[in-house]
């Protein structure tokens, strides 16, 4: 038994004693030398640049070495065998029998390596799950602290309620929460309660058997909380869900089950339930639009998204990210943002949040026609809403202002580009580290990161 694991495990192998001579060996596949005319010869006249007489004296492992046998370069292992601290003999492994098969191996394996990235990439795709926490940019406490609540909401199976205006990425938190969570291998299913008109969605969300009424499939339908079975289903804009809905949502949510249009079969409600909406609820339930006792339901965990103009100091950071990653999928040239354009970027309102900051960039990347991003290249609203004049030749700005604005912006730069490190970021500007915190100090940017 031992004899055939070492045929079939190895192209070759030789097992020699402590004087270097052959105890055993089968290399007749290899070389076309017979083990027994082999037998208590010197390793050395029989097999072809071999060290084994070398290490049964050294007592040191050689692994993964190349070794060439009658013109190939063959992959070998030899060992050592010592028994009660003293050297008794070495075994000696082929492999490899010629490096092409090791970088064939290697080709499979990048082969390998590629196609799962692509089928991981499918499976992303088909859950429907582009972002974690990590997409999250922020610097702003109250940001952290959210992210915190969706990192120990995800550890959960309670529903969430994500509110927030339109823009500010209430479903980047939706699509996060699920890829943290423990459904993070199952379907993300989002639905638009807006977007579907109020007739269809009741089939929209729980699905109909077949003939269950005119136009309906034969082979009936499923809904979007069958689909979301062990996954996660996302409701979007539930604040402009009809109210008859909110009824029948709120005993789904209750009796954890539900039925086909159609159907008597009860269905297990399996799903993760995350709403958002960018309607004030409370105001909504007190007009009598909204159902209290589903509010209540919903809102077990809550998560308020502060709008962009609350939070300033992740406009100049999400303008770079967003830029980055828009120059990305665009597959345009390298290009950045002037100190000038970052400045009117912050003064700013932004009344469409994120969503409106990408809109922006995405126009001034198509506009520009070098690799700064100018305020000329900005829509005429944003310039009208700060009163930026393009044609004012009176708003030059002293040169001191220019310089420290500078200065302000390219050590903000390299803090973000080392994560905060000081040292490593006044290596990048050039400067020594107490120059850097002078100027911190200087510009009032000591707690900037």
């Amino acid at each position: 038994m031992l004899e055939d694991i070492l045929n079939y495990a190895y192209e070759g192998y030789v097992l020699v004693d402590n004087q270097g001579k052959i105890v055993k060996m089968n290399y007749e596949k290899l070389m076309g030398i017979k083990e027994e005319d082999a037998l208590g010869k010197p390793v050395e006249g029989v097999i072809e640049n071999t060290r084994m007489h070398i290490v049964v004296k050294t007592g040191v492992k050689e692994l993964r070495d190349v070794q060439r046998i009658q013109g190939h370069d063959m992959i070998t292992n030899r060992i050592p065998i010592v028994k009660n601290g003293r050297i008794i003999g070495g075994v000696g492994t082929v492999l490899f029998k010629d490096v092409s098969e090791v970088k064939e191996l290697a080709h499979q394996l990048l082969d390998l390596q590629s196609k799962i990235n692509k089928y991981r990439g499918e499976i992303e795709r088909i859950q429907g799950t582009r972002y974690s926490f990590d997409s999250i940019i922020t610097r702003n406490g109250k940001m952290e602290y959210l992210k915190k609540v969706g990192r120990k909401a995800a550890e959960s199976n309670s529903t969430v309620l994500i509110t927030g205006e339109s823009g500010t990425g209430k479903e980047m938190f939706a699509h996060a929460i699920h890829k943290a969570s423990y459904r993070k291998a199952e379907a993300f299913i989002p639905i638009n309660c807006a977007a579907i008109p109020r007739d269809l969605l009741e089939s929209e969300l729980f699905g109909y058997e077949g003939g269950a009424f005119t136009g309906a499939r034969k082979e009936g339908k499923p809904g979007k909380f069958e689909l979301a079975t062990g996954g996660t289903i996302f409701l979007d804009e539930i604040g402009t869900m009809p109210m008859e809905m909110q009824a029948k949502l709120l005993r789904v949510l209750e009796a954890k089950e539900f039925e086909r249009i159609g159907g008597n079969k009860k269905i297990d409600l399996d799903a993760r339930v995350i709403a958002a909406t960018n309607e004030n609820i409370e105001e909504e339930i007190r007009k009598g639009k909204f159902r209290e006792d589903l509010y209540y339901r919903l809102n077990v965990i809550t998560i308020d998204i502060p709008p962009l103009r609350d939070r300033p100091e992740d406009i100049s950071l999400l303008a770079e990210n967003l830029l980055e990653y828009l120059i990305k999928e665009m597959r345009t040239e390298e290009k950045e943002l002037s100190p000038e354009t970052i400045k009117i970027l912050r003064r700013y309102s932004w009344p469409g949040n994120v969503r409106e900051l990408r809109n922006v960039l995405e126009r001034a990347i198509n506009l520009s026609s070098k690799t700064l991003i100018l305020p000329e290249h900005l829509p005429e609203r944003v310039l009208n809403r700060i009163n930026y004049n393009l044609g004012n030749k009176e708003e030059v700005e002293p040169l001191k202002d220019i310089i420290r604005e500078a200065e302000k912006e390219a050590i903000r730069k390299a803090l973000i580009l080392t994560n905060g490190n000081k040292s490593l970021a006044a290596e990048k500007l050039g400067i020594h580290r107490t120059a850097l915190y002078k100027k911190m100090e200087k510009y009032e940017m000591e707690d900037y990161y």
